[in-house]
């Protein structure tokens, strides 16, 4: 009975011992693991010159909008264009009827001619009397009849030439042609109808929107800034379209800029014509006009997706020396949607972890990658097209 109860002892105190080694081995296992690094990627930041934009919002307008008027009166014959087709200048857009036009010419034509045979008529009777006269034979008087008949023909010859190129301008205008290229409008008159009578009948307008015209209004204090940084005689701009898909952009410049402030906005107006081949815009689309300024001047630019803020303000994480997750409180200056200026907070030579935004924190350890030819600034300005092309 005692060896049975030693031997129970016994095997409760092994099983005492296994039992805590067994949570002393957790222990140390527990102790032993680590939280593994956040792999996130990183940029080296740089003082260093940068394109810089200003971007305002504006309304385009076609270069030229022209009414088409019936210049004669008439019946409307014939309509030779789609109604919103693309017309080129010179090109036949209606008839009207000719009938009138071409006996009036007919009739200055006919009058002409019988007005030369008067004329050559009256030339050769002065010339028969002229000899006639100096020899006594004929009378002064018959002769100065037929010099002032020939004088009168002369006049009425002169006075038919008039009247034939008034016909044939008026039988031209029968024919009406687009007076540029363009955007022609839906006809305003259908076929059968008189136009012309009384008035100038408006039959279609037509609309030049290649280039076209984007009208713009900076403030003054930007105008001066404008003025102090930009070198360009016409300086360099682009449009954007924003759609629910997909932006737009057409290039252009600025070719006029209005000679007085607006003293209700403090404003000046702008207007830059843009490129539209394909006619993507139309006159009065809203649109975004950015407008180059200088790429002289010196910054350290950062992309604005990676600002956090809260109640000290704005800060970035960095990579600190210790592969961990640095706050630089910063102060920032210039903003686009594509970069933004930092005034204060970080050097040249900074990486700003610029991924995994979401997991960031403070002294978080971070596996780095450089990404600064992909992710950087001199990156998004070529993604983005913003180098200027100087072509104007």
């Amino acid at each position: 009975m005692l060896r049975s109860k030693k031997a129970l002892n016994s095997i409760l105190f092994l099983s005492l011992l296994l039992l805590m080694s067994g949570c002393s081995q957790e222990k140390q296992e527990v102790v032993k693991k680590e939280i593994p690094a956040v792999a996130v990627n990183t940029i080296t930041v740089k003082n260093e010159p940068i394109a810089i934009w200003k971007q305002y919002t504006g309304t385009t307008k076609a270069t030229s909008d022209q009414d088409v008027r019936a210049r004669v009166s008439g019946i409307l014959e014939e309509v030779y264009f789609e109604d919103g087709a693309s017309v080129k200048k010179g090109q036949k857009l209606f008839k009207i009827e000719q009938t009138a036009y071409t006996a009036a010419l007919d009739e200055a034509l006919a009058n002409k001619q019988k007005d030369e045979a008067s004329l050559k008529r009256a030339i050769a009777d002065v010339d028969r009397y002229t000899p006639l006269v100096q020899k006594g034979l004929a009378p002064r008087a018959t002769l100065e009849q037929y010099q002032a008949e020939s004088s009168r023909f002369g006049a009425a010859i002169a006075a038919d030439e008039a009247k034939i190129k008034m016909a044939k301008l008026n039988l031209s205008y029968t024919i009406v042609t687009s007076p540029i290229d363009g955007k022609v409008s839906s006809r305003r008159v259908d076929v059968g109808n008189l136009v012309g009578e009384g008035e100038a009948t408006i039959l279609t307008t037509i609309m030049s929107i290649d280039p076209i015209y984007a009208y713009f209004s900076p403030s003054q204090k930007d105008m001066t800034l404008f003025q102090q940084y930009s070198k360009q005689e016409k300086p360099y701009v682009f449009i954007e379209v924003r759609g629910r898909q997909n932006t737009l952009r057409l290039n252009g410049f600025v070719d006029f800029k209005n000679n007085q402030v607006d003293a209700s906005t403090s404003t000046i107006s702008l207007r830059a014509t843009i490129e539209n081949s394909d006619a993507k815009v139309m006159p009065g689309t809203f649109v975004y006009v950015n407008l180059f300024v200088t790429d002289e001047v010196s910054f350290t630019m950062i992309p604005p997706e990676v600002i956090f803020s809260d109640q000290l303000g704005k800060f970035v994480y960095i990579l600190g020396n210790d592969k961990k997750a640095k706050r630089a409180d910063i102060k920032t200056g210039y903003e686009t949607k594509y970069y933004v200026s930092v005034k204060d907070g970080l050097k040249d030579g900074d990486r700003v972890i610029v991924s995994a935004l979401a997991k960031l924190k403070k002294d978080l350890k971070v596996k780095a990658t450089d990404a600064t030819a992909t992710l950087g600034i001199q990156a998004i300005i070529k993604e983005n097209n913003l180098i200027p092309e100087m072509t104007h």
